[in-house]
């Protein structure tokens, strides 16, 4: 929870001074932004540990306007890498009756360059993946139907119990997975912005307009091989 101060304020949005928190995660201050630039400290600190893995990351935001979950991803160049990303979304919409696949997509916006998603998609290296879990403010319609139901909060507590569950299949820890094809995510081909941060440990290619993100530099093993 980074926005604490200003949820209090009845805000959903903007911190208590006014600050939309999931735009400043390229410089935050530990002024003006404490929560993230404490956050920032910590996955830096994780990701420079070789003790620790760090395999995940996922902002989750309530969404004002589009029904159901859905997830919003980075974009690759490396096309094998784009698709492995695409893996945990599919497993997710297989447990989660409100979760939306074909809502979910993959994008480099010049605007979300400053969002937790973009900016770690762009700091962490190819075994990491970084998303941001949006769930509507009102209503999921499921698959087949056209009637909308409203979220309530065992809902919401539902979907996250799915998002745990979805871990168990993407690691292969739960026997009643069955495998699927994984279709192509949706792209979109906005020009990558022209914002770089200096990388504590990786390969300069991780960023979004990096040079060096190739198919051979890929040999984080797929955990769900064969799709």
């Amino acid at each position: 929870m980074l926005n604490p101060d200003g949820v209090y304020l009845g805000n959903y949005r903007c911190s208590l001074m006014g600050f939309d928190l999931n735009r400043h995660w390229l410089d935050p201050s530990p002024w003006v932004h404490p929560t993230l630039h404490g956050v920032k400290q910590l996955i830096v600190q994780m990701y420079n540990d070789p003790k620790t893995s760090l395999e995940f990351y996922i902002d989750i935001h309530a969404h004002s306007t589009m029904m159901n979950g859905f997830m919003y991803g980075n974009i690759f160049e490396d096309e094998e890498r784009f698709q492995r990303q695409a893996i945990f979304p599919k497993l997710l919409c297989q447990n989660a009756e409100d979760f939306s696949y074909s809502s979910t997509s993959f994008n480099r916006d010049a605007v979300k360059a400053g969002t937790g998603r973009r900016f770690l998609g762009g700091l962490l290296d190819h075994t990491s993946y970084c998303y941001t879990l949006e769930v509507s403010f009102y209503s999921y319609i499921i698959s087949g139907t056209t009637a909308a139901v409203p979220y309530t909060e065992e809902a919401y507590m539902k979907l996250g119990r799915n998002v745990a569950r979805t871990f168990l299949d993407y690691y292969r820890l739960n026997p009643m997975v069955e495998k699927v094809a994984i279709p192509m995510p949706r792209l979109r081909k906005e020009k990558s912005p022209p914002y770089k941060h200096p990388l504590l440990r990786g390969p300069a290619s991780n960023y979004p307009n990096g040079k060096r993100d190739k198919k051979s530099s890929v040999n984080h093993k797929d955990p769900s091989t064969p799709f």
